[in-house]
Parts: C-alpha cells; structure tokens; sequence
C-alpha cells in the first residue's frame, strides 16, 4: 500500500501532466482563435470594400469611399461581425485587444498588409509560421519547410503549443516519418525523402510490388516452392474448420463458415443442389433437395376420422374436414343452425319434448 507521501507526489504529478495537457490545448486553441478572427477580417474588409456607395455623382463617391475605406466607422462595423455571439473565446479576444486593431487599421496596414502574421504571430503570440512549433517558434521535425519530410503532420505546427513531434500518414513510422510500416515498401528512400508503396496483398513485409517480393506472408498465406506466398486454402483442411450445418469459403488470405440451406443436412456450399443429403421432408429430386408431399403418399398420414392433410414445407399438418370442428382432439360436425335451436329449445322446455 502507498504511503501518504507516495500518494501526495503521484497526486501533484499527475495534475502536473494534466495542467501541461490542458496548457498546450488553450495554446492551439488560442491560434485558431486569431487565425479565424484574422480570416473574419479579411471578409469584413471585402464586404464592406463599396458599401453604401453606388449611382449617383462619381466623383463626390470617390472622395467619400477614400475617406470611409480607412475611417474608424468601418473599423468597428469589421469588429462588430468578428464573432459569433456565442463564441466566448472570439469575442474576448476581440475585446482584449482591441487597441492592437486600431493600431493596425491607422498605423500598421500599409507596413503589414498580412493581419494573421502581424496580429497573431509578432503581436500577441498565439501563433507560429507554418512549420513551426511551441513558444520559441522552433522547426518541426524535419524542418520547416516540409515537416515531417512530408509524410506526417507536426504536433502544435503553426501554434505556441505541440511538441513539434510527427504524426505520420498511413504507410510510415519513425520519429521522421521516413520509414515504411508492415505492409508498404520504401519505393524511393534517401536522407530527406521517403516513398512507401504499399505491397502485395500477400504480404507482411516486402521489398517489392509482387507476391514474389514478400520477405514474410501474411496469415492465410503460404510460401512456394520458388518463394512467392499463395493463398492458403483453409477449406481443404482435414478435420473440417465449420460446423455440419456449415459450408466452408475460401477467401484470399481467409476463410468463412456459412449456413447450409434448411433443405440439407450438411452441405458443400449454397443453395439446395449443395446438400450432401436433404433434411427430413425433402428429398433428392436430380440432385436438388425438394419438399416431399406427404399427402400424396400411397400411405395415408392424417388417419383419425374426418381429418384431412395439409402439405407445408418440409413438413404436413392434419386439420379438420370442412363442416368439422376439433374438440378434445376429436373432429366432430358443426351443427347446422336449425339444429343449434331445437337443442337451445330442448333445455329451455325440457317438458314438452317427453314421449308419453
């Protein structure tokens, strides 16, 4: 059992690592935060590039829309549309730097004509140049101008959080995302630059396209005599790998086990010319099962008295003769209607029914 003091530093280290987590989210989240206002901008700018502006004396509008393009009026009708109402993270950002827009709108524009570099990156530092990484800027893996060599994403590229390490695309691995995983082929590799094809489906690993390039075979594939890996055929292996009432499918590389038809018992595959023998109530009719009418036997199979037999699939049932009823498991007649009454007659007045 952990001591008090164990307790108390696993404690402190996992909120440690739970704090550093959250501090690298807030970090990402904050740049596209500024990237998105920063977009916004830019679409502020294009709506309002003519506005309230159209027909009329030329002239005077071209005096007039010089004024207003860097007027302090279309500057907040830009702030204004920055955000969604609910974005809580958006509009406290606007608001907090709210000085720094003005800045840029009457002082910076020209220099920096770039909003997204000049704001979110040299400005407030929430962001990095894509390709780079944490809260110094440093190179991704790889360096900045291909990160990650190009096969893989860089954690945190282009913010103030990340660990700059690589998340390699499907097909590589490595810290520098230049190695192939299983199945795929570096096809071109040098020191900067990694091609990974994938290999034939036969194929663990490989140093080639073909089936004759395999180092290794997958599972459900064997290896010839001159070195190239075949699908192994699963369904010939002794003793069976399916059930009786299953029929075996060889798939490359793999097998399935498949229900039987419900007219066999047991079978080598689909349908019901693939039974081995058929099911009670079919029978063999040139090499397909069918159903055997057992009513039309010589043998009659419904035997009580007044029953007749229906035939069903694979099976009969024997019911009541028209006119006749099941009662205590005896089919007796339905009474016709005058007889119904004269019995119904016969208890009312017993008495005058009595032969003297």
């Amino acid at each position: 059992m952990l001591s008090l003091s164990q307790l108390l530093w696993l404690f402190c280290s996992l909120a440690c690592i739970l704090s550093q987590c959250t501090y690298a989210k807030d970090l990402k989240s904050s740049c596209n935060t500024c990237k998105q206002i920063a977009d916004n901008f830019i679409k502020g700018l294009d709506r309002t590039k003519k506005q309230n502006f159209g027909g009329g004396n030329t002239a005077w509008e071209e005096r007039a829309l010089s004024k207003y393009e860097t007027s302090e009026i279309r500057l907040v009708e830009i702030l204004e549309n920055l955000c969604d109402s609910s974005s809580f993270d958006c509009n406290h950002m606007v608001e907090e730097h709210e000085d720094h827009f003005e800045t840029w709108w009457f002082k910076r524009q020209n220099k920096h004509p770039d909003l997204y570099k000049w704001f979110c990156i040299d400005t407030i530092n929430v962001c990095c140049l894509k390709g780079t990484f944490g809260p110094d800027c440093n190179a991704c893996v790889g360096g900045s101008e291909r990160p990650c060599h190009g096969n893989g994403v860089c954690d945190g590229d282009g913010t103030r959080g990340g660990n700059g390490r690589c998340n390699c695309d499907h097909g590589y691995n490595g810290e520098f995302c230049l190695d192939c995983i299983d199945g795929y082929f570096n096809e071109i590799r040098n020191d900067t630059f990694s091609l990974c094809t994938e290999c034939h489906s036969s194929c663990k690993t490989c140093t080639g396209l073909t089936n004759e390039d395999c180092e290794k075979c997958k599972t459900g594939w064997g290896e010839d005599d001159e070195g190239a890996c075949l699908d192994v055929n699963e369904c010939l292996n002794d003793p069976p790998l399916c059930k009786e009432d299953q029929y075996c499918l060889n798939t490359d590389g793999s097998f399935s086990c498949n229900g039987c038809d419900k007219v066999c018992s047991g079978c080598t595959g689909a349908g019901p010319d693939k039974c081995q023998s058929c099911a009670p109530g079919y029978q063999d009719t040139e090499g397909t099962c069918t159903d055997v009418n057992e009513c039309e036997q010589p043998d009659a199979v419904c035997t009580a008295e007044n029953q007749e037999c229906v035939n069903n699939k694979g099976s009969y049932i024997c019911i009541c003769a028209s006119s006749y009823e099941e009662q205590e498991g005896v089919c007796v007649k339905i009474p016709e209607p005058e007889e119904n009454e004269e019995a119904a007659e016969t208890v009312k007045h017993p008495e005058e029914h009595v032969d003297l």
